[in-house]
Order: structure tokens, then C-alpha cells, then sequence
């Protein structure tokens, strides 16, 4: 077979990777924490970079950072300035020196939003899993877990309690914040509180989230089978075992004083510490990334937190002097690296700050149900109409929202918390959230009758009734997450009961 060599010419359309495109999209899915600590190798690396530490310029010729600027949500006039997309559908990053804001600084104070809404949202682990075989030294309490709870088979709204739970609970493995206030400031039932406590008091190890030593220890004592009355009795007079008054001990608990000591021997068996063997030298308090606010007159403020923005200028003066001295080559390819390095972070850093806000304040003015009226009216919301309201990619949305969190009147809340599933409506109508669909079916079956059990067709039947177009497999699927047993079960249970 003859071989030739031959030219061709052929056209064609690629993305190209830079190295400053990849620094930019790996700039949006960083943590504040991680940010901080990107910035200080780059303030290491480049001479020409100065970290500002006040708000005084370090240098007369330093590029002075943009002020703090109001965003109206409702003036959509800019948004084809902010828009810089790229061809391929996986990415949407800024482009430096495209858009009005391309070529600012990283603001000293952070961009702000305001907004207004005349009307709020409406609606509503398997037991083979070894999470000790999961942990490492390096686990801490509140990692493990929020790994549980991620097998906890709970609802969104339930899973945004749980999560508020676990972030009161310290080192040690006690619950310090008092019920009526968590559900007081996520706007949730105190029953409802106390039932997913009930549920996050089963998560490894035994004891944790307990509000005292006695119900700690009560927890040991229940998954042992050994919470007696006897037993109790003595959890609730800890401070005579503390005294060592084993006669009084005898008269509170009924029971001889051979009982009394195996009773003692084994509460001595027990953890009043259970989270005492994680570690927790790695715990980092998270600072949020943007503060919501309610105002006077009713709109909600939103604001990026100024304090985890790190702030960086170049240093023009230095860089003239620099470039004025004679170089060789390689010193003044050096230079002009650093030069065009600090321009693009400066850029990266500004037009990040600007999508984790229009983010954050399209999140806020789709939840505003929440923020009303608390974690019942959460909507059904996903990436794609986020990112259809800014203008953006859904890869863009799906990056700021992870691991970035948002101070709100009703606590601490990771942004990726306020997105939840939506249940198509019959007749095409509004979608119902969720957690709205596992609110009525939870009621539905708290209302029925013991000799009228509901199966999940009729419930089906039901929910078709409100305009919610559900499959029966939904139906018992929610109904297990909500630990709600079957038909048959509960009819059973009707009938012994």
C-alpha cells in the first residue's frame, strides 16, 4: 500500500482551557475559607499583588476598590452587560474586559441588593450502613452527623431543621439551643422540632444531641433495653448518686441494695460525653458568605459579607518602577506574567463577589415564603430557574451555591438547602412543592379514622383532588420518609390498639 504525504486545511470550532479560565471557574466553587488561603499563595507568588488590611490604598497609584454598589433585582437593564457566557454548555464564566463591571476591583465593602415583594410563596439510612467504618481521626462530630442525616430519608423542610439541630450541638455531643427558639426563628412547629430531634437522637453515637445528662444517658440506657422505671427514677436523682446516698437511692427507685450497685455498675458503663472521641481541632466556624436582612418597610436586604472578601490591588507604582530599570528578556517576561496574573485575579475576585450576590438574591426572591412565614412555604426551586433569572449557566449556579452560606433572620443556612423538588400540578398548573406534598400526606393519614385506614391509591385519589398530579410510588415513598407505616400496618395497628 502506497503512503503520501498531503495538506489539507480544515475549519473547526474549540474551547481552549487557559490556565486564568481555570483559575476563574475554580474561584467560584471555593469556600471563603479556601478563597482566603488561594489569595494569600497568589499575594506569595506575585510581587506585584499588595493585600489591602485597612481602607487605606498602600500605594498613591494603586487602582482605589470600587465602593459598595445597590443592585435592584427588578431592573433586569444590565443584565446584558453582566452576561459573559461561554460557547460550550458545560461553562459560563466572566470574560476579563467584557461588561461594565470587568475591569473593576474587588469591592473594599461588597456589593449590596435590595429587594421588594409584595406577596410571599406559598406550600408546604439503611440500617446496613457502617458509619464507623467511615470515620477517621480527622471526622468531627458535626460531620458525622450530617453524613447520617444524609440516610435520615427526612424531608427537605425537616432536613433544614435537622441541620440547624446538629449546628447547635457542641463538641461534646449536647443540644444547647433550646427547642422554642429554633422553631421560633425557622418559623416551624415545636412538635414538629421535636419530632425531628427524636429522629436525629438515633444518629451514631448513642447519646448525642441529648439536652442533659440524664436524657444522655437515658438514650444509652433505652438502645440497651434497660431504661426501666427503676432505672429512670435514678436518672432523675443523679445528684444523690453524686452523694453516694445509696439508702435514699433504694426508698426513690423501689428496689434492694444488690439492685441499687448493678444499677450503679452499669451507668457507670456509660458515655456522658458521646462526642468526646471526635476530633475537634479541625472545626472551623463558618463565617457567612452574604447577610439577608428584613427592613423597616418590608424589603429584604441583601449584602455580601465584606469581611470574607479578601482584598488585593496591584501596585502600579512598584510595577512602573520595575519595568523602567533595564531587564533581560526572561526578567521582563516575568514581569509582564505577574502583571497580567494580578489583573485577571482582581477581576476573578470583583466578578465572583457579583454572581455569589445575584445568586443569592434570586434565591432570596424565590424563597421569600420562607423568610415570611418560615420553612413550611418553601418553594419548588432548582439550578435551571436560578439560572434562568440571572441569565447564567446552571454549572455557574450549581458552583456558587456549594459550600457558601447565608445569614438570614431565621439562622446560618447553606444556599443549597433552599433548593428542593417540585410535583407537577394537574391541568398544567403551578407546581406544589415537596415538602407541601408530604405536609397533606401527613395529614391526610393523621386524620383518618382507625376502621377508614387510607392506602395509597386513595391517597392518590385525594392528592388528584387538590390539583397535585402524583404517582402512586411518590405516594409511598413520602409516606417512608415520614416513617409512617403502611396501610396494612396501621390498620393492624388499628385493630390491637
Amino acid at each position: 500500500m502506497a503512503m503520501k504525504h498531503s495538506l489539507d486545511m480544515r475549519q473547526g470550532q474549540s474551547l481552549v482551557m487557559t490556565p486564568q479560565l481555570q483559575q476563574a471557574i475554580k474561584l467560584l466553587q471555593l469556600s471563603n475559607q479556601e478563597l482566603a488561603e488561594f489569595v494569600e499563595a497568589e499575594l506569595e507568588r506575585n510581587p506585584l499583588l499588595v493585600k489591602i488590611e485597612d481602607d487605606s490604598a498602600p500605594a498613591a497609584d494603586a487602582a482605589e476598590p470600587k465602593g459598595r454598589e445597590e443592585l435592584s433585582l427588578d431592573d433586569r437593564s444590565g443584565q446584558g452587560e453582566a452576561r459573559e457566557q461561554l460557547d460550550a454548555p458545560g461553562e459560563d464564566v466572566y470574560e476579563p474586559g467584557t461588561g461594565s463591571d470587568a475591569a473593576q476591583p474587588v469591592s473594599a465593602t461588597g456589593p449590596s441588593a435590595t429587594t421588594d415583594w409584595s406577596t410571599a410563596g406559598s406550600g408546604q439510612a439503611s440500617d446496613d450502613f457502617d458509619y464507623t467504618a467511615n470515620l477517621s481521626s480527622d471526622v468531627t462530630l458535626a460531620e458525622h452527623l450530617h453524613m447520617q442525616l444524609n440516610f435520615a430519608g427526612l424531608s427537605d423542610a425537616d432536613r433544614l431543621i435537622a441541620a440547624r439541630l446538629i449546628d447547635e450541638t457542641d463538641e461534646t455531643g449536647y443540644l444547647r439551643a433550646p427547642l422554642d427558639e429554633v422553631a421560633k426563628s425557622l418559623g416551624a412547629d415545636i412538635a414538629n422540632v421535636e419530632a425531628v430531634l427524636a429522629v436525629c437522637q438515633g444518629f451514631d453515637p448513642t447519646g448525642v444531641m441529648a439536652r442533659s445528662v440524664p436524657e444522655c444517658l437515658g438514650l444509652q440506657l433505652r438502645e440497651r433495653g434497660r431504661l426501666d422505671p427503676a432505672m429512670q427514677a435514678m436518672l432523675d436523682n443523679l445528684h444523690l448518686v453524686a452523694k453516694h446516698d445509696i439508702k435514699t437511692l433504694m426508698d426513690v427507685c423501689g428496689v434492694d441494695k444488690a439492685d441499687i450497685q448493678d444499677m450503679l455498675l452499669e451507668l457507670r458503663q456509660l458515655s456522658p460525653k458521646p462526642g468526646a472521641g471526635f476530633s475537634s481541632d479541625t472545626t472551623v466556624a463558618v463565617a457567612p458568605d452574604v447577610y439577608v436582612r428584613e427592613l423597616p418597610n418590608g424589603m429584604y436586604a441583601v449584602e455580601l459579607n465584606s469581611d470574607t472578601l479578601p482584598r488585593v490591588l496591584m501596585d502600579k507604582a512598584y510595577y512602573a518602577e520595575v519595568t523602567a530599570l533595564p531587564m533581560r528578556d526572561k526578567e521582563k517576561e516575568f514581569i509582564s506574567e505577574c502583571a497580567a496574573s494580578a489583573t485577571w485575579l482582581i477581576k476573578s475576585l470583583d466578578q465572583r463577589a457579583r454572581t455569589i450576590l445575584k445568586v443569592a438574591s434570586e434565591i432570596v426572591r424565590q424563597q421569600d415564603g420562607f423568610f415570611a412565614h418560615g420553612v413550611a412555604h418553601l418553594r419548588p426551586l432548582n439550578l435551571k430557574q436560578v439560572a434562568d433569572a440571572i441569565e447564567m449557566h446552571e454549572s455557574t449556579v450549581s458552583r456558587v451555591t456549594t459550600n457558601k452560606y447565608m445569614s438570614t433572620p431565621r439562622g446560618l443556612l447553606e444556599l443549597k438547602y433552599f433548593f428542593s423538588a417540585s410535583i407537577p400540578a394537574t391541568g398544567g398548573g403551578e407546581a406544589h412543592s415537596a415538602e407541601a406534598v408530604r405536609h397533606r400526606i401527613k395529614q391526610l393519614i393523621e386524620d383518618e379514622a382507625s376502621d377508614d385506614v387510607l392506602s395509597d391509591d386513595q391517597i392518590v385519589e385525594i392528592l388528584t383532588g387538590f390539583g397535585i398530579d402524583i404517582a402512586r410510588r411518590t405516594v409511598a415513598k413520602y409516606r417512608e420518609s415520614l416513617n409512617i407505616p403502611s396501610s396494612v400496618q396501621r390498620r393492624r395497628m388499628g385493630k390491637t390498639g
